[in-house]
């Protein structure tokens, strides 16, 4: 019953991918869920699962990836039990992702308004002037002038660029986005531009929000709490106040150990002298 009251509620997730006669398992046994409008941070180290996790709840393994076992319930609906054919119903419908690299992840060949129609346009059965009306719209949601809708990628900057990921993740209303390390390569300040935009479409639309990241820095102020993943398993989780000032693992407190503190202790560095 529990599965049928969150957005998202997912159970002893394995994930493997194929390495010759045996198996990598990318993610072995994770739970979390997560409520409307709620936010969650999943964070850890490169290779540690989080991508791989975000995938699968997508349905969207590479070639020799499996899901090996476990539930991933979305609204009810157990999507790792569903058929290709099914999951694409939901795809970008019910849940969607903004990939890690907005530089390389959209068609350099497509106009960036056809890219957003497109989802709009099967999904949802509309014809291209209504789809490209509403891809219109979702650009100038996300702060880009609709007067962009013909341009290429090339012709975005970095931050545009992720600006347009994240209207093409809204295209169909979906109710659980994914942010993949969605400002990886961003300068600081539009780090914190992307960060707020999508922290307000989440309290405007109450969608449910999971932030993958390997730093714990972008957290703070964007997340409700935090999974912290080590090995392809979740090690910790708590609330974003628990998790900075009351870290039980080891790993979390490692990774809360690399920030730089601007009142911690000072000290010197030596170099050679001529």
């Amino acid at each position: 019953m529990e599965a049928q009251t969150k957005l998202l509620d997912v159970k002893g997730l394995r994930a493997y991918f194929r390495m010759g006669k045996g198996a990598l398992r990318a993610v072995d046994g994770v739970d979390f869920g997560l409520d409307y409008g709620e936010a969650l941070g999943i964070v850890g180290e490169s290779g540690c699962g989080k991508t791989t996790s975000a995938l699968s709840i997508c349905r969207m393994l590479p070639r020799e990836g499996y899901i090996a076992g476990g539930e991933i319930f979305v609204e009810g609906i157990d999507y790792a039990r569903l058929s290709d054919d099914e999951i694409r119903a939901h795809r970008w419908k019910d849940v969607s992702i903004i990939f890690q690299g907005a530089m390389n992840a959209m068609n350099p060949v497509k106009r960036v308004g056809f890219q957003i129609a497109e989802a709009i346009e099967l999904h949802e059965g509309a014809d291209r002037k209504a789809a490209m009306n509403r891809a219109g719209d979702l650009l100038e949601l996300v702060e880009i002038p609709r007067d962009r809708l013909s341009r290429y990628p090339h012709e975005f900057s970095g931050g545009m660029k992720q600006r347009a990921m994240i209207a093409m993740a809204l295209a169909c209303g979906a109710k659980l986005v994914i942010g993949d390390e969605p400002t990886t390569a961003l300068d600081v300040m539009i780090q914190a531009q992307i960060l707020d935009l999508l922290e307000r479409l989440r309290r405007e639309r109450r969608m449910g929000l999971i932030l993958i990241t390997h730093d714990l820095s972008i957290l703070g102020e964007t997340c409700d709490r935090i999974a912290v993943m080590y090995a392809g398993k979740i090690v910790e989780t708590g609330t974003v106040r628990d998790v900075f000032d009351r870290a039980a693992h080891p790993y979390t407190r490692r990774l809360i150990s690399c920030f730089p503190r601007i009142g911690g202790e000072k000290g010197s560095i030596s170099y050679p002298r001529a």
